[in-house]
C-alpha cells in the first residue's frame, strides 16, 4: 500500500486494488480508519481521537 502523504502525524496509504470499493487509510499510531476513495465516506475504523485536536506526535517526520 503506497504511503500517499502525511500530514499532522496522519499518514495516508492508498488502496485501490483487491477488494472494492477503492479506498484510503487514515494510519495515526494504532489507529486506522479506511475512507471510501471516491466519496470519502467513512467506512470502518477508528479516528474519533483526532476530531479534538489531538495530533499522532509519533508519525511526525523530524
Amino acid at each position: 500500500m503506497p504511503e500517499i502523504t502525511r500530514f499532522y502525524g496522519i499518514i495516508i496509504k492508498l488502496f485501490f486494488a483487491g477488494h472494492p470499493p477503492a479506498h484510503f487509510h487514515a494510519i495515526c499510531g494504532e489507529y486506522n480508519a479506511i475512507f471510501n476513495l471516491e466519496t470519502l465516506e467513512f467506512i470502518e475504523g477508528e479516528y474519533e481521537i483526532w476530531t479534538n485536536g489531538q495530533h499522532c506526535s509519533q508519525n511526525l517526520e523530524p
